[in-house]
């Protein structure tokens, strides 16, 4: 699919689920156009993975999603190869040569495509069009950021005993940190940038009718509005979109047509992750909360 402007690729995100701000719309469309990766940096929960499963919804493209930890290292990340497979191949070839295995061959066999056990990046260039999500950047270290940076610059990648892999056209990239540590300014460079806030009160209460159609407004606006509140607290971790959903699934469980003081301690299970969070709230006062 070609979009022609922020406005369209909005309505295309909107189609798919996602209720994208003018800013979002505008910075997403900028890197599809320019072919230039995105990063999304913001606190968990404000939508950064989300919107690239949207985006490859939208844009009617696979998504391929490379998840960064701590240790990742080139070959979790571009490829590697099957050796179990190179194994049998290379015992199966003896057992055909009777004994006049030629060694060069047998080798060259043992690296050929079939044996390539390709990963994100490396599929992400075969595939492309794509989008290609790079989950958590912040947590890989700076060894991986200079080599992730090094193949978003060239979008290609040479396997030795392969040649040169070219994306035939650059994947859609978007890589996402949620600032446990700062990132390279040499990557953010690379990348155009985006800063992604909580959504407002009534985006968010449109993005909980968009998701969940059976819930009424009032309520949807009393969870949202509840949990705006307790972002606004010292929590270890306030609550992002998806626990909003999850609040107001578990009140539609339970039959509730209003967030009270009463339904919200039954369901605080689903807002709230972290026992000393749900012991603050509670001491501050869940009427305070709802009032």
């Amino acid at each position: 699919m070609v979009v022609t402007s922020p406005e369209e690729l909005s309505v295309a995100l909107e189609s798919v689920g996602y209720l994208p701000d003018a800013g979002i719309a505008t910075a997403a469309f900028l890197a599809h156009r320019l072919g230039r990766p995105l990063f999304c940096e913001g606190e968990p929960g404000t939508g950064k993975t989300s919107l690239a499963v949207a985006l490859a919804a939208a844009l009617r493209v696979p998504l391929i999603k490379l998840q960064c930890h701590e240790g990742i290292d080139f070959t979790q990340a571009l490829y590697d190869w099957d050796f179990p497979r190179q194994l049998l191949h290379l015992r199966a070839l003896e057992a055909a040569s009777d004994g006049s295995l030629d060694s060069d061959m047998a080798e060259k066999s043992l690296y050929s495509r079939r044996f390539l056990l390709a990963r994100p990046l490396l599929r992400a260039l075969e595939e492309s069009p794509c989008v290609l999500l790079v989950d958590e950047v912040d947590r890989a270290d700076d060894e991986f950021e200079a080599f992730l940076l090094e193949i978003l610059g060239e979008n290609a990648v040479t396997v030795p005993e392969l040649g040169e892999v070219r994306a035939a056209e650059p994947p859609l990239v978007v890589l996402t940190s949620n600032r446990t540590r700062e990132v390279h300014d040499a990557l953010k460079r690379r990348c155009l940038y985006h800063w992604l806030e909580h959504p407002t009160l009534t985006r968010e209460v449109a993005i909980l009718r968009s998701r969940l159609p059976d819930l009424s407004e009032r309520l949807a606006t009393q969870v949202a509005t509840a949990v705006r509140r307790l972002r606004a607290l010292e929590l270890l971790k306030p609550p992002g979109v998806a626990e909003s959903l999850d609040w107001a699934q578990a009140l539609t469980a339970l039959g509730r047509t209003e967030l009270d003081a009463t339904a919200a301690a039954a369901t605080l299970g689903a807002v709230l992750k972290y026992r000393e969070d749900t012991q603050r709230v509670v001491t501050a006062g869940l009427d305070k909360l709802l009032a």
